[in-house]
């Protein structure tokens, strides 16, 4: 079984690849932080941050380019794929990557300017229906 569970913060702004007609790829880094401690013996343990590439498809990729922004918190479940590329340069390099198959946003949404209250009192009740998630 190869299955890879993350939540962690958006390191930069999603980069949206279309290889056919509507058919988007998103690829984007996320950083995921181990919380450092102080053994009994007074030893400080420093926090621990590791990066992650991240890589959706199609539908996955289209709610990525929509609503995932640098700073946001996620939760990406996936797999582990790596690959390897010779450069330009002709030096052989090695990738990791999670390939994405679930994703949720776990940072609150935007607050929007709150509409004005109408003459009768009655105001608007927002809603989270227009998110697709």
């Amino acid at each position: 079984m190869n299955k890879v569970m993350l939540i962690g913060n958006v390191g930069k702004d999603p980069v949206i690849t279309y290889y056919d007609t509507d058919q988007p790829m998103a690829v984007f880094t996320l950083a995921t932080t181990e919380r450092g401690y102080t053994l009994q013996n007074g030893t400080v343990v420093p926090d621990r941050t590791d990066w992650h590439n991240i890589v959706l498809w199609r539908g996955l990729a289209k709610v990525a380019e929509r609503y995932v922004h640098k700073g946001d918190k996620i939760y990406v479940e996936g797999r582990l794929r790596y690959r390897m590329y010779d450069d330009q340069k002709g030096a052989r390099r090695y990738v990791t990557e999670i390939v994405g198959e679930n994703m949720e946003l776990l940072s609150p949404k935007p607050q929007t300017q709150q509409p004005q209250d109408k003459p009768d009192g009655g105001g608007d009740i927002p809603s989270d229906a227009d998110r697709p998630f």
